[in-house]
């Protein structure tokens, strides 16, 4: 049996991955895709055991876009000890109980104002596009403040959108990585100034927390220690949640009569962002590297080789979600999945949006709240939003994927 998917192009990828991870659950779930050297691993299952499974797949990728882009180690390519203190020092602000007592009173102003800054255009009835002028905003502004980073969101926003051109650069576009490149140098030149005061001035800020939490007092984490973790963690935590949210719109206005569910009872906003990146998984794979052959999914993965476990093709498995091309926010919630078209709750059974096993994602509480709160904010101010065209929402990506726009009539 063929392990290799030679005619599948980054383009290909780019344009719609889930007609070929369909293919592959079906037909060729574990498979080398030479566009990008990797071997995909599809089936829920198989992603799971990839995830959980360090000895035979560790997180080390040298060699990787993301080491090539941030440098070494980051919290996401290192296991065993130097994982663990990474994480430690990490968690500090985004345990789910911690994030419970700060996250209201820090993002909901600021997607407050966002959505008081958008009564201009509801007022004219003219579109906007609220992927550029709210989900992304509210998204890099909110991680930035948990952070303890005073920029501006067009500058956040250039960041992470430079710096997703180097993390996922499989195919050493030189072009690309230039301008990666220029973007994480001006990231350094702020950020590296501001862990050398936070080492020595400690605060409450996550930034601080990498630098000094479980370490004895005086005894901070080497900055170029942490330094490409916050490179991930600005990429990952400015993305994530402003690409969620505006899937889980579009999904709701192509929905119309689950949209008016959520205006009717607001607090299906939380199971619709949980439907949302499922539907479109934000952050598509967690890479690893095969420590040995491994055999996985009925081929056998060689020594060395990098291996994708793809979390949106683990989203998609009709074995673990039924129907799961539709959207249906109803089988997240408990005993109501049969008001939806699917028909049974299959969210219990693993939802992959934030990943499997010891790198399951830190900020996922931050994350669910900030998307839950920007949607909320969002309807209580215009609960009349509607699609500004007939057309359907264009999406792009497979390593991050979103909305290309989310262009929408407000009033």
């Amino acid at each position: 049996m063929t392990t290799f998917l030679d005619d599948v192009t980054v383009e290909d990828l780019d344009a719609d991955p889930y007609r070929i991870y369909a293919r592959m659950r079906a037909e060729l779930p574990v498979a080398h895709v030479p566009a990008v050297d990797s071997w995909f691993v599809t089936r829920h299952a198989d992603v799971a055991f990839v995830a959980e499974h360090p000895d035979l797949f560790p997180a080390a990728a040298p060699g990787s876009p993301v080491e090539r882009s941030f440098g070494a180690p980051t919290i996401i390519t290192v296991d065993g000890p130097v994982h663990h203190d990474l994480r430690r020092a990490f968690d500090g602000n985004m345990r789910p109980k911690r994030v419970e007592g700060y996250v209201e009173d820090l993002v909901r102003p600021i997607a407050a104002r966002h959505a008081a800054a958008l009564a201009g255009a509801a007022a004219s009835g003219e579109p906007v596009d609220l992927l550029a002028t709210y989900f992304e905003p509210i998204s890099v502004l909110s991680l930035a403040a948990v952070l303890g980073l005073d920029l501006d969101a067009q500058t956040l926003r250039r960041w992470f959108h430079g710096m997703s051109l180097g993390a996922i650069n499989y195919e050493q576009d030189p072009a690309r990585q230039a301008e990666a490149d220029a973007v994480l140098a001006e990231v350094d030149a702020v950020v590296v100034p501001l862990l050398e005061h936070l080492a020595a001035h400690p605060d409450d800020s996550t930034l601080s927390h990498m630098l000094h939490a479980g370490r004895p007092a005086g005894d901070p984490r080497p900055v170029d220690l942490v330094l490409p973790s916050v490179k991930v963690a600005i990429l990952g935590g400015m993305q994530e949640p402003g690409h969620g949210a505006a899937s889980t719109l579009a999904a709701l206005l192509a929905a119309p009569a689950q949209l008016a569910a959520v205006l009717a009872e607001r607090t299906l906003v939380a199971a619709a962002v949980e439907e949302g990146t499922r539907w479109v998984t934000p952050i598509g794979t967690q890479f690893r590297t095969a420590a040995r052959d491994v055999e996985v999914g009925g081929a056998t993965v060689p020594a060395g080789a990098g291996v994708s476990a793809v979390l949106a093709s683990a989203n998609r498995d009709a074995a673990v979600f039924p129907e799961p091309d539709v959207f249906d926010l109803f089988r997240h919630v408990p005993g109501r999945a049969a008001e939806g078209p699917v028909g049974a709750a299959a969210a219990a059974a693993g939802q992959a949006a934030y990943g499997f096993g010891k790198h399951f994602c830190s900020g996922h509480s931050f994350a669910r709240h900030q998307m839950r709160i920007a949607l909320e904010e969002l309807l209580a101010a215009f609960p009349s939003v509607r699609p500004a065209d007939d057309g359907p929402v264009e999406f792009r990506g497979w390593e991050f994927r979103a909305p290309v726009a989310l262009p929408v009539l407000l009033g």
